[in-house]
């Protein structure tokens, strides 16, 4: 069972990430964590040889990225935890939901009408039946009771007649206006399931829908897989947290967009950390984090306050992805820092930290989490979308009808753009032309709604 009631939780079997995956994602899950790139050299300086040439292309690296989510699960063996169905939105079950009970529950009324026994005209009852009371009466041929929908069916009913469909005579007798067949307008007990079955898969995405359908089937609780915790490190000594930009300093957009954000890709964010441009601090709050993701932001690149790189070498991290054929965002990163943590270093720019996001940290945390990964959508862009000669592009785009219009304010550094855009596409090295069909990226508030991504 996935969840029960009081001790029930407790008691459920427990699937680890690993198992979970594997029903999710099927066989592919278990993928070893040896397939992914091996760290990549640097030169004696310490600087970054050939960036470009050592960098993977974007499909790898979304690829690089989901395998290495499930190896550090194997490693940690993030057990699923218990947790209250107000507390369970946007979770992963981690095990099949079976019902508890009969839904309904017994014989209720579908309609507000009267309950009647046998072929009319019927005495109607003073008293009615309402939901939430005790057993009615049972009713003997002939005879008719008000009733509300939900309420219990009185013993001997044949039929529940809707209001608008029956009058009363002076006599007080009840009519049928149209034919009554035997049964109408009853949901017989176990209607939509009976106590045992499986209403919903390992797997399932927890949604509004799901919470009342496991509140119904009588459950208080879900056994789920937690939300990844992730720690964002903000680096740069030129960043303000309020007011104008003034004297060369700027405005951090990207402390404020990235929590949110990787809430909406599945994470609980547990710290925010601006720590400048100081590579000691950015050392301990590495060494000393137990997140599941890191997130930096800036740095990533080989200049002489970009500590990133430095770091990672210095705290023995595993290199798996080091520069991504994509723009914007190409100096993007992947590291394991320690068996069960991974790092992703993002590029300062914004609209190149928010490539960085969808590319690496997204197939991470949402193989960490373990959900489906999005079934892949194209379609036709309605103006021209300039690429790169070399790498993919990644540009907001609003869809409108049946095809996507890119936007502009689309550089590295500008967010103009992707605030008003309902996905990013995929554009191929080169570029492409009106009408031709592109790959798109949903973005969280788009693909899944407010209420499931943000909680």
């Amino acid at each position: 069972m996935t969840a029960g009631t009081g001790a029930d939780a407790e008691d459920a079997e427990e699937l680890d990430v690993e198992e979970v995956l594997a029903l999710v994602n099927g066989d592919n899950a278990r993928t070893p964590a040896d397939r992914t790139p091996p760290p990549q050299p640097t030169s004696p300086t310490g600087h970054k040889p050939d960036t470009h040439h050592r960098a993977t292309s974007w499909p790898e690296a979304r690829a690089v990225a989901a395998r290495a989510a499930r190896a550090g699960t194997r490693a940690a063996r993030r057990a699923p935890v218990s947790v209250p169905l107000d507390t369970a939105l946007g979770l992963t079950l981690a095990g099949p939901l079976t019902a508890l009970t009969d839904l309904p529950s017994f014989d209720t009324s579908a309609m507000d009408g009267w309950a009647v026994a046998g072929p009319g005209p019927w005495d109607v009852r003073d008293e009615g039946v309402l939901a939430g009371h005790a057993e009615p009466q049972p009713l003997t041929d002939g005879e008719a009771v008000r009733i509300a929908t939900g309420a219990r069916i009185p013993l001997d009913t044949t039929a529940v007649i809707r209001s608008e469909h029956g009058r009363t005579d002076a006599q007080g007798r009840l009519h049928a206006t149209r034919d009554t067949r035997h049964g109408q307008d009853i949901r017989p007990r176990g209607q939509e399931c009976r106590s045992g079955d499986q209403l919903l898969p390992v797997g399932t995405l927890v949604t509004p829908a799901v919470l009342g359908l496991a509140a119904a089937a009588g459950y208080d609780t879900l056994t789920a897989i937690p939300r990844p915790r992730a720690e964002v490190l903000v680096l740069g000594d030129e960043l303000l947290t309020e007011g104008l930009p003034h004297d060369g300093l700027i405005r951090d957009a990207l402390g404020p967009m990235l929590p949110p954000w990787l809430r909406g890709l599945g994470a609980e964010v547990t710290a925010v950390r601006r720590l400048g441009d100081d590579a000691q601090a950015l050392y301990k709050a590495i060494t000393t984090s137990d997140a599941d993701l890191i997130v930096t932001t800036g740095g990533t690149a080989s200049g002489p306050v970009d500590h990133v790189h430095p770091t990672l070498r210095r705290i023995g991290a595993e290199l798996l992805v080091d520069g991504v054929k994509v723009r914007p965002g190409h100096p993007m990163l992947l590291a394991r820092t320690k068996e069960h943590q991974h790092l992703v270093g993002l590029p300062g720019n914004p609209l190149a930290a928010v490539s960085g996001l969808l590319t690496l940290a997204e197939p991470l945390l949402r193989t960490l989490a373990a959900r489906p990964a999005p079934e892949p959508y194209t379609l036709p862009v309605r103006d021209e979308a300039h690429g790169h000669p070399y790498d993919t592009r990644l540009i907001p785009v609003v869809l409108r009808g049946d095809s996507a219009v890119p936007l502009h304010y689309n550089g590295p550094a500008m967010l103009r753009g992707i605030a008003a855009a309902d996905a990013l596409a995929v554009v191929p090295p080169g570029g492409a032309r009106p009408g031709q069909e592109l790959e798109l990226l949903d973005l969280p508030w788009a693909s899944a709604g407010i209420e499931v991504c943000f909680t």
